[in-house]
């Protein structure tokens, strides 16, 4: 069976936060698919936990005091193994995800960045439309350069333990010098670099596959757990199981 769970900014982060973030510590073979308005919608128009400072809502009216969660962070604190993002006007960028998502084993999470037209329109617009994610947006793919730009002039390198942004052809840098993105290494420090980069300070937002590791799953880990102690065991079935006590026959 593959479980999909899909819930938005409040839902998942608010009163699921406690679901989410041992969904991913414990590695449950799901997939979940965090659709981030940073409003609550449904319940017309509150403030969510992934709201700005300063955020103005019908809960919030002088503006909320309160720093954002930040799903990325929250689920590589949670030591998840798979995040990505995508735009939820992005149909092929979404579908990418998606479909890494369901093959990946185990918790997956998806953030899928979208406007609430009703209470927070706009919230994404800086990549909502194609022209902004060409100008705005980095799509990460596993091996390959961190390039970007409306005609790929831009790079991401590594600067000691921080990413700088570098435009290729000035100061002699090229290709060869651009981070190549590994969604696949265990340590999560560059992947999550990437994945807090807001669009600002001249940095990108990154889509794609931001991290993609292979770990035990909790639902293998138990099954296996359970035919351990079975195979050391005396008995298998509950006839067993009473014949390793004593028996009397009444006649």
């Amino acid at each position: 069976m593959t479980v999909w769970q899909i819930s938005g900014d409040g839902d998942g982060l608010a009163i699921g936060g406690n679901h989410f973030i041992h969904a991913n510590r414990r590695n449950i073979d799901l997939n979940m698919i965090l659709l981030n308005n940073r409003i609550y919608g449904l319940t017309k128009g509150q403030y969510s936990p992934t709201s700005p400072r300063g955020f103005v809502s019908k809960s919030s009216p002088y503006g909320t005091v309160e720093d954002p969660f930040r799903p990325a962070e929250l689920c590589f604190g949670a030591r998840g193994n798979f995040f990505a993002r995508a735009v939820a006007t992005d149909a092929p960028g979404t579908i990418d995800v998606l479909k890494a998502a369901y093959s990946h084993k185990g918790a997956s999470v998806c953030e899928i960045l979208q406007n609430c037209v009703i209470f927070n329109n706009g919230t994404h617009d800086n990549v909502y439309s194609k022209d902004g994610r060409a100008k705005n947006a980095i799509y990460v793919k596993h091996g390959e350069p961190l390039i970007f730009g409306e005609n790929n002039e831009f790079g991401i390198m590594q600067d000691g333990f921080s990413l700088k942004v570098v435009k290729l052809g000035e100061n002699g840098i090229t290709e060869k010098d651009i981070l190549k993105h590994d969604a696949h290494c265990e340590d999560n420090t560059l992947q999550l670099k990437l994945a807090m980069m807001d669009g600002t300070n001249g940095f990108p937002i990154a889509l794609g596959v931001i991290r993609d590791v292979a770990a035990p799953t909790y639902n293998d880990a138990v099954n296996a757990q359970i035919e351990e102690v079975k195979a050391a065991k005396k008995y298998h079935t509950f006839a067993e199981l009473l014949e390793t006590n004593d028996i009397w026959e009444v006649k």
